[in-house]
Parts: structure tokens; sequence; C-alpha cells
């Protein structure tokens, strides 16, 4: 059996002999790779997931009901997630007598040549280590990016997923979290403040379109009410060609579905407007037709 090129721990394994932890189960080159190696690589690697493990049940346990908290000790966990299978790797390579000065040397000489063509990647990584460091952006922010709206449900080192409003996981590079403009509506906030703009005709009540306006805002339930800093208002921006110009300010907990809550806003408004006989006018224009001289 042994002569069939079976490896000697097993036949001593199914002999009922001991095994023997310097005994060699293959070759790669001139290196040989025996049961401890093997072994105590396996120790490493269960090690470094049963820690992570407990990391990640103390986080839930301390986090506990507490959403702002959770995001961020969520972020912290992913970092020291990436340390520790950097230095479990690391471990893992010492123990099976690899050489890591060889291969930081071997690494680098293969970066330099792959570095114009990965340079995004590495911009990406740089930034999501940022991300992850700074808090900024954290698991389930509502952000807005170059018009995309959307919820974080995860963040990794290389890219973020937004679950967007028309229910899309959108896969984004963290370099645009970092290079551009982003409205973070959630952020060191639970309330936001959004906008209706309303025209209505010349000649229309102002203080009568202000009242309808102030109520369709407050009856409706996702509209915050009961909070004097975060009251609703009614302005009167501006006399247009058409329609004077009215805007209805209001603040909501509901963020990421907030699309819904104005057009319930809207239906209330028209609705009422009716009600009251003020017009919403569209836009006019007189033409003045002059007869050429004869």
């Amino acid at each position: 059996m042994c002569a069939l090129r079976v490896p000697g721990f097993l036949c001593s394994f199914a002999a009922g002999k001991p095994i023997m932890f310097k005994e060699t189960l293959f070759h790669i080159g001139d290196r040989d790779f025996t049961v401890g190696h093997i072994l105590w690589a396996v120790i490493t690697v269960v090690i470094a997931v049963l820690l992570l493990r407990l990391i990640k049940a103390a986080i839930h346990s301390r986090a506990k009901g507490d959403h702002e908290q959770r995001s961020r000790l969520h972020s912290a966990y992913l970092l020291v997630k990436y340390a520790v299978w950097v230095a479990t790797i690391i471990i893992v390579l010492q123990v099976l007598g690899m050489d890591i000065t060889f291969l930081v040397a071997g690494s680098a000489a293969l970066l330099v040549g792959l570095g114009i063509g990965i340079q995004q990647t590495f911009n990406d990584i740089i930034s999501g280590v940022f991300i992850l460091m700074e808090g900024t952006i954290m698991v389930g922010d509502v952000l807005e990016v170059e018009g995309l709206v959307g919820r974080v449900t995860e963040i990794n080192l290389r890219t973020s997923t937004i679950y967007s409003r028309d229910g899309m996981n959108v896969i984004v590079p963290n370099h645009r979290f970092i290079n551009e403009n982003v409205v973070n509506w959630s952020h060191n906030a639970l309330e936001t403040r959004f906008n209706l703009k309303v025209g209505v005709a010349y000649g229309s009540d102002a203080e009568l379109v202000k009242r309808i306006l102030m109520n369709c805002a407050v009856d409706q339930p996702d509209v915050v009410t009961n909070d004097p800093a975060h009251a609703v208002q009614v302005r009167f921006i501006d006399f247009g060609d058409s329609a004077l110009i009215f805007e209805l300010l209001f603040w909501s907990r509901n963020i990421f579905a907030v699309e819904q809550t104005k057009s319930d806003i809207r239906f209330r408004i028209l609705g009422r407007f009716r009600e009251a006989g003020i017009g919403i006018p569209f836009p006019q224009r007189d033409v003045h037709i002059i007869a050429p001289k004869v």
C-alpha cells in the first residue's frame, strides 16, 4: 500500500501508529512540507476565523439597538478583519517555511510593472481605508452621489454597495465617495429638510394658499410636526411669469422614501386647491400679430 505512493502518515494512521509531525507530505521544488507545517497552518486559520467571529458577536452585542454605534463599530470591524487576515497570511507563510522577504521583493517588482494598469484599483482601496477610518459614510446612511440616491448596505475595501430607491444594488467604486461631491442625508441627523415648489394663479389669496400648504404637510404622517426646531414653513419666493411661486419646507425622518412623501403631499395640495377654487396656471404667452402696412 505504501509502495503505491500513499503518504506515510496515512499508512501510520491506518495501522494505528502515532503520526510523526515531521513526516513529509509533499515537495514543491526543494522545499519539504511536513504534517506539522500543514497542521499549524490550519490551526492559525481556524484561530483567525474564531477571533473574527468573537469580535463580530461582541460588536452586535454592544451596539444592540443603537444604529449609529452599530455602523461605526461595523466600520472598525472591517479594518480589524483586513488586518487579521493579512497577519494570518504572513504567519501561515512563515509556518510553511517560505521566505517572506523574497515574496515582498518579488511582489514589489510585479507591482511596479502593473502599477499603471491597476492605479485606479489602488485608488479605490486607499479610498476605502479612508472611508472606514473617518466614519463619514457608514452602513445604513442614505447618500446622493451624482443623482443616485440610495442606502449604503455594505462597505468593502475597494467598492461599496448602495441599495437604490428602484430596488437595485448598485456597486460604487470607493474613490467616488472621496473625489466627488456626496450628500449624506443621514449624517449626524435623523431629520432632513425637503422642499416643494407650487405656483398659483395671480389674484389668489396668498394667506389662504399658505394655510393650505401648511395643513397638507402637517397631515402627512411622515412629516415631523412635534419639534419646534423642525417646524413646517411656507415661503413666498417669487413673482413668476404666469404664477405666484410658493415654497413648502418640511422635515422628515423617512428620507429613503421621501419621494413618496412628496407625492402624497402634492395629491393633498391639488385636491384642496380645487376645493378652494385656487388655480395652478400653466405658462402663457400673449402673441401680438401686427398686420403689414400696405
